[in-house]
């Protein structure tokens, strides 16, 4: 198998800033959201001996599919979830890499040493994979399931953005070194 061709490392870093920001907006709306909030059942004029008493639930189980698909943080991590999978498909053309390319990389000196473009592209596959069970649980009525799925991916794109740790890249490497992915598994 050939090695790609190598990509300046400081684009993956330069789009996990602006994908850090976007998930990080995201979880603030999905906190504030019906993901999170309580309903309650009652109120002060109805019977006490109603059976309705005491019982609350989450907002997001009593709403229906279409309150659901409309909350701001729903709609916010699904777009996110499309340019995650934009860049899956299509680095060449995702906007952050086309946006690093044109604008940034320019004014900025030649790289010393480039990179495998494999591995930053699995991770925005685990990116997409994280946030797309976030949208398909909060569909489904999971109270917390988008604001931890967002906070997630929030987490591992800051690490990229503020440390150049990756975690989706990690990963790749692992399952690399198992021999899951990329090449055979080593004989050492």
């Amino acid at each position: 198998m050939t090695t790609p061709a190598g990509i300046d490392p400081r684009g993956p870093r330069f789009a996990a800033t602006i994908t850090a920001a976007l998930l990080l907006v995201a979880t603030f709306l999905a906190l504030i959201g019906i993901s999170t909030a309580r309903t309650f059942g009652w109120f002060a004029y109805q019977p006490v001996d109603s059976a309705e008493v005491g019982s609350d639930t989450w907002a997001v189980a009593s709403a229906t599919l279409a309150q659901r698909a409309l909350d701001p943080g729903f709609l916010m991590t699904l777009v996110i979830a499309l340019l995650f999978l934009w860049s899956v498909l299509s680095p060449a053309t995702a906007p952050w890499g086309v946006l690093f390319r044109r604008v940034i990389r320019p004014r900025l000196a030649p790289p010393t040493e480039l990179e495998d473009p494999r591995p930053p592209r699995f991770a925005q596959g685990v990116g997409l994979v994280v946030v797309s069970i976030g949208l398909v649980l909060h569909l489904a009525g999971v109270p917390w399931a988008l604001p931890i799925a967002t906070a997630a991916a929030f987490i591992a794109a800051f690490l990229n953005a503020a440390f150049s740790f990756c975690l989706g890249c990690q990963i790749y490497l692992l399952l690399q070194r198992a021999g899951i992915l990329g090449r055979a598994a080593s004989t050492v």
